[in-house]
This record gives structure tokens, C-alpha cells and sequence, in this order.
């Protein structure tokens, strides 16, 4: 596609130049709707992993308070960081990042080591994200690895995978000891309908902010049948100061290190998928230097996190989805996410408006926004050569079914070695490295050198492997 063919960027102002969707600069007002639509989506699993590590840890109420500021402030940052971009860092694609999940059954390992504690984990994570950056432009030599047929069986898992996560908020949230109640269920169809009709009968941006009109109704509702808290609003402090090493110097153990190196390598896989997916939805071919520009700002954003008290950093799927729901593809609206995180970290009163909003609330966007992302992992899939090369077939159904293991059965894998925890609960990961490894086996490496380091969209509807 020629840069003739996308559409003039709306910004109110007469231009000669047509300008990719995803560099549209669109109005300040616009960006806070769409910033903050980013931000509700993500919130209740941004603040999830420092609750879990605070607990694990035994910390005081206020320090846990601290992690959960300190979490929301790189979050920002690291937001900025992606999808603005700085220098050699950035997709600079509508990415917003977050603590990752992968890194939560070794952080709490490392937590009931009095040896290690809060220190120790910091320190890893700081090391760890050195390593990304350094490993960032080998892993995206792996490119030409994942032609559609990977790609689209990676994408659909791991929608597949947060679909998982959108049910059970729509139930009241995994631990809700309500769990399933009619009222949250019934919330969650409100939401879920409501963004449908806006989807349909909206036009312009009242359309393309469809998710954060759903929640807001759903709030509504919710806050008229007695079902929102604003209990620990007035606890809340206006203001909270984020500097680095607030819990004191880190310490670095060399196994703590290294299991947060490999929990990395994770995380770097699955942002792999997640950018692909990202140029999938927005149009915008991804070559090997701009997965470089990701994971490298992954690592930073990893890096920064150690040192401002809080943990590894991904990108977030679910904004992936809403990017897929809204068809706003602007970048700048995640860049005003990212602002409103950092406001967020700095003023914890604002944090707990959001934090308000009940999880069966969010149950009902999540549903369309998980299913998005599954849904593009289809349309991939749809151009794959199936008639000539029917062993695509295979490589589909087996990398599929082995990234359900870990969402199926959960203890599927418990008498594996501890060690391996973050590559086998990891579906992502494993129907990522069953996917590769099927394709080279059926459609092997002849197209691998041939395909070098063309953007995903040069493969669309050439089939598999080649």
C-alpha cells in the first residue's frame, strides 16, 4: 500500500500530506477519551501483579500502595517509550505496556526467600531488562520464522487465552467469593451489548470510543444498584512521589537473575505475536527492525521498572483487542494513555476513581476486545494455502492445541521440573515454539532465506511455510 492511500489525518487543519492511520495526530479532546478508554481496559491487570508481590511480600498497606504507584508511573513511561518511540526504542505502533503476568509465579518464589525479598527481585529485574535490550535484535531475526500460518495460530491462542480472562470478569473476578452472580453476569451483557449497538448505530468518534461508552453505562448501573466502592477513595493520598530505590539499593543473585532473564525471553515471544497481530489490525507491515524497536523497548521499560520499585513490563494484549474494536489505529492515543498513567502514579486519588470500576464491569468489554484479537488471528489464517499444503492443517491444529494445555489444565505440567515453570505455563510460548518448529518440519527452510526480512504483509495469502 502506497502512502497515497491512507486517509488525511483529521486534525481539523487542511493537509497536502496523506498520513498513515497510525500516525494521526487527532485533537487533545479526542486524545483524553481514547487515552482513558486505553487505561480502563488495562487497569485492573496493571495494578493485579504489584497486589500479588505486596502480599507475597508482607508489606505494609502504604508500601503496597507505594508498588502500585510505582507500577502505574513506568507503565507510562514505558507506554511513551512504545508508542511515541526514543531514538533506537519503540514499535511506535497503539501499544500500551504493563507488568507482565509471566513474571509472577518467579517473583513469588523469590519473595519467600528472606534472602532475596523485594531487593533481590528488583535487582533481577533491572538485569533483565539489560538483557532484552541486548537480545532484542537476535530475537527479531527470528521473523522469517513466523510466516501466516504461524502467526495466525499464535495470534488466535492468544486470544483464545484472554478470552479466559474476559469470562471471568464478567463472573465478578477469580477469588470474588460472588462468582457467577446473575447481577455481575447481567452487567456484563449490558456492557457487552451496549458497545455493540454504539459499534452499529454510532458514527465518527462517538463510535470509535464505543468501549468507554459501554463502561461508562455499565458503571452507572453498576453505581445505582449499590455496587461501587469509593470506600478507600478518601484514604487515597493526592499525591505520591516515585523515585528510584525507594525500598532501598537492589541486590543481585545470580539465579534470581537468571530465571528473570529466561521469564523475558517469555515475554519477548509473546510480543512478537502481539506486534504482528498489532500490524495485522492497523495495516501497517512489520519488519524485523521495527520488532527489534519493540523488544528493545520492552527491555527499557523492564530496565526503568527495577528501578523505580516495580516489575517487568510487556505490552498488554487487551489494548491490542481494543485497537481491533474502536479501528482507531492512532498511536498518539496510546501516547495519551501513557500520560494518564503517569498522572495516575503521581496522584493516587485519581488511580482509585478508576480502580472503582467493578470487574463484571470490565467483564463485558473484555469479551469484545479478547474475541477481537482471536478474530484476527482467523482472518490470517483464512489466507493460508490449506488445498496445496494440507499439512498446514496440522501444524494449525497441533500448535493450537498445545497452547490450550496450560488454559485446560493447569496442573498439567506439575511434575515438570519447577524451573521450566515459565516456558510450560506459558500457552502463548508453547504454541509459539510448536508452531515454528511444525512449519520447518512440513514446509521446511528452502522460503526461509528467500522471505529474509520482508514485512509480514509481503506473506498475506501465500499459505504456509512456502
Amino acid at each position: 500500500m502506497t502512502e497515497a492511500a491512507y486517509p488525511l489525518a483529521p486534525t481539523g487543519e487542511s493537509t497536502s500530506e496523506a498520513v498513515h492511520p497510525v500516525d494521526q495526530r487527532l485533537p487533545p479532546a479526542r486524545l483524553v477519551a481514547l487515552g482513558l478508554q486505553h487505561v480502563l481496559v488495562m487497569y485492573a491487570g496493571a495494578v493485579a501483579v504489584p497486589l500479588i508481590i505486596g502480599a507475597a511480600l508482607k508489606l505494609p498497606r502504604e508500601q503496597v500502595a507505594l508498588l502500585i504507584s510505582c507500577d502505574l508511573f513506568v507503565s507510562g513511561i514505558a507506554s511513551l517509550i512504545q508508542s511515541v518511540g526514543v531514538w533506537r526504542f519503540g514499535i511506535r505502533l497503539p501499544v500500551i505496556m504493563g507488568v507482565t503476568f509471566a513474571a509472577v509465579g518467579p517473583m513469588v518464589a523469590m519473595a519467600g526467600d528472606p534472602a532475596l525479598g523485594l531487593p533481590g527481585i528488583l535487582g533481577a529485574t533491572i538485569v533483565a531488562g539489560l538483557f532484552t535490550i541486548l537480545a532484542a535484535p537476535f530475537v527479531s531475526r527470528l521473523l522469517p520464522l513466523f510466516p501466516p500460518v504461524v502467526t495466525g495460530t499464535i495470534i488466535t491462542v492468544i486470544g483464545v487465552s484472554l478470552a479466559g480472562v474476559g469470562i471471568n470478569w464478567a463472573a465478578g473476578g477469580v477469588g470474588n467469593p460472588n462468582f457467577g452472580r446473575p447481577l455481575y453476569l447481567g452487567v456484563a451483557l449490558l456492557v457487552l451489548v451496549a458497545i455493540l449497538l454504539i459499534a452499529k448505530f454510532a458514527r465518527g468518534f462517538l463510535r470509535n470510543i464505543s468501549v468507554l461508552l459501554g463502561l461508562v453505562i455499565g458503571m452507572a448501573v453498576a453505581m445505582a444498584l449499590g455496587e461501587v466502592d469509593f470506600g478507600r477513595l478518601g484514604a487515597a493520598s493526592w499525591v505520591a512521589l516515585v523515585y528510584p530505590f525507594q525500598f532501598g539499593l537492589p541486590t543481585f543473585d545470580p539465579v534470581a537473575i537468571a530465571t528473570m532473564c529466561v521469564v523475558m525471553v517469555v515475554v519477548m515471544i509473546e510480543s512478537l505475536g502481539m506486534f504482528l497481530a498489532l500490524g495485522e489490525i492497523t495495516d501497517r507491515p512489520i519488519h524485523a527492525d521495527d520488532l527489534t524497536r519493540g523488544l528493545r523497548a520492552d527491555g527499557l521499560g523492564t530496565l526503568i521498572a527495577g528501578v523505580f520499585n516495580t516489575f517487568p513490563h510487556t505490552s498488554f494484549s487487551q489494548n491490542v483487542g481494543l485497537v481491533g474494536v474502536t479501528g482507531v489505529r492512532s498511536r498518539w492515543g496510546c501516547a495519551a494513555g501513557g500520560v494518564i498513567l503517569v498522572l495516575f502514579g503521581l496522584v493516587p486519588k485519581m488511580a482509585q476513581v478508576v480502580a472503582s470500576v467493578p470487574t463484571f464491569v470490565l467483564g463485558g468489554a473484555g469479551l469484545v476486545m479478547f474475541g477481537m484479537v482471536t478474530a484476527t488471528g482467523i482472518r490470517i489464517l483464512a489466507g493460508v494455502d490449506l488445498e496445496r499444503r494440507p499439512n498446514n492443517l496440522l501444524i494449525i491444529a497441533v500448535s493450537v492445541s498445545a497452547g490450550m494445555i496450560p488454559i485446560v489444565s493447569q496442573k498439567f505440567f506439575d511434575q515438570m521440573p519447577h524451573a521450566l515453570g515459565p516456558l510450560l505455563h506459558s500457552g502463548i510460548l508453547l504454541a509459539s515454539l510448536t508452531a515454528v518448529l511444525l512449519n520447518l518440519y512440513f514446509n521446511g527452510t528452502r522460503s526461509l532465506a528467500s522471505e529474509g526480512f520482508e514485512p509480514v504483509h509481503a506473506a498475506k495469502g501465500t499459505g504456509g511455510g512456502h
